[in-house]
C-alpha cells in the first residue's frame, strides 16, 4: 500500500513525537509499504527516516510555496520527490495517491489534510475505501467536539470514515490487521 503520514513540522530528533513518527515509518516500511509524507521536517522527516531505515520506498510531496515560506528543501530520507508549484497541488498529491492515511498530531496544515481526505471519502471521489486514522487524544477531542457542535450537519455514515488510535503503535496495528483481511 501507499500510506500517507500527515503530521506537524515542529518535532525534533530525540523528542517523543519525532521518535513515534520514526517508529511508525519503520514499522509500516518493514511491512513492505511505501510511505508518502509532506517531505520536509518534523514528523514528515521522522516517518520518512524510519521508512528509509526499514528499506522502504519514501515519497516526499513538496512545493515551491512552502520552500519560499519556510526556506527548506526535502529531507534527506526522501527517495522520490514529487515537487509542485502550490500547496494545493502538494496536498492533493498526498490525498489522491494513498491507499490509507495516518494523521499524527499537528496544526492547521494537518487538519487541512485530514479534512481534504475525509471530504473525498464522504462524497465517494476515491476509488476505494481508504482508512483515515487519527492518532492521539487531541484529534479525538477535536473531532468529537465537532460532532457534538455540528451534530445535524455530520451524518453518522460520514463519521464512520474516521478511525481513532491512541498512539502510533495502535495506528500501525489497525492498518496491518486490516491489510491481513484484504
Amino acid at each position: 500500500m501507499n500510506i500517507t503520514i500527515f503530521g506537524g513540522a515542529s518535532p525534533k530528533p530525540g523528542e517523543p513525537a519525532y521518535e513515534d513518527a520514526r517508529e511508525l515509518g519503520y514499522t509500516l516500511g518493514k511491512a513492505g509499504h511505501t510511505i508518502l509524507t509532506g517531505g520536509y521536517i518534523g514528523t514528515m522527516e521522522a516517518a520518512s527516516r524510519g521508512a528509509a531505515e526499514a528499506g522502504a520506498h519514501v515519497i516526499g510531496s513538496t512545493c515551491d510555496e512552502i520552500e519560499v515560506w519556510r526556506g527548506t528543501r526535502a529531507n534527506p530520507w526522501v527517495k522520490e520527490e514529487w515537487h509542485f508549484a502550490t500547496l494545493q497541488e502538494r496536498l492533493y498529491a498526498l490525498v489522491n495517491n494513498c491507499d490509507a492515511a495516518i494523521a499524527l498530531p499537528g496544526g492547521v496544515g494537518t487538519l487541512t489534510e485530514i479534512c481534504a481526505l475525509w471530504n473525498q471519502l464522504i462524497i465517494n471521489t476515491t476509488p476505494n475505501h481508504r482508512p483515515l486514522i487519527l492518532v492521539g487524544s487531541g484529534w479525538r477531542r477535536i473531532i468529537n467536539e465537532l460532532f457534538a457542535e455540528q451534530d445535524t450537519y455530520i451524518r453518522p455514515d460520514d463519521r464512520g470514515h474516521v478511525i481513532f488510535a491512541a498512539d502510533t503503535r495502535e495506528a500501525a496495528d489497525i492498518l496491518l490487521r486490516d491489510q491481513g483481511k484484504a
